[in-house]
């Protein structure tokens, strides 16, 4: 159970706060169901009520310190999305952002990365789902991280590619 004041992570609304657990008093709303009403941190005057009975298929805690580092490390690892079929492709990003699991984002952002070198390398534009799932997928990502370790999402970026750097060889990733 998640309890009031604590970051989650919810879907695809990212970050946000749980702000009180409680029932609602809305017209067609079971009066004895518990919600959790999430204030997403980074969707300024967005509600979100999550029943507490479902939570854990759509919610979790955000990461902490420790375990971004042990996600950094599984960053090399952690392959591309393999379809070509740019139709299967758009549902393979749907469904890894759905998920809601980081390595699934990781996923998604190293695919459109590749994605894009390969394309701008042979002259070709950028396609506009992938410039979308990546926007979607580096947001959910950089603000959960800019969350867990108190700084920007702008500088989330540039940390991890530190961390990377600092790491690679390291027995700390091993």
């Amino acid at each position: 159970m998640f309890i009031k004041g604590e970051y989650v992570v919810s879907g695809s609304k990212g970050v946000c706060v749980v702000e009180n657990v409680t029932t609602l008093d809305i017209s067609g709303v079971d009066k004895e169901r518990e919600y959790y009403i999430l204030k997403p941190v980074y969707m300024a005057g967005s509600t979100i009520y999550v029943p507490v009975d479902t939570a854990e298929e759509s919610m979790r805690k955000v990461l902490n310190r420790e375990e971004i580092q042990q996600l950094i490390c599984l960053i090399p690892e952690i392959q591309p999305i393999s379809t070509t079929n740019d139709k299967l492709l758009e549902q393979e990003y749907r469904s890894c952002l759905k998920a809601n699991r980081c390595e699934d984002v990781i996923r998604v952002i190293k695919t459109i990365y590749l994605r894009k070198q390969k394309r701008l390398a042979a002259g070709r534009k950028v396609t506009a789902v992938d410039t979308k799932y990546f926007r979607m997928a580096e947001e959910n990502l950089y603000g959960e991280l800019a969350v867990s370790l108190d700084m920007s999402r702008a500088d989330v970026e540039q940390y991890i590619t530190e961390e990377l750097d600092k790491h690679t060889d390291s027995p700390v990733c091993m």
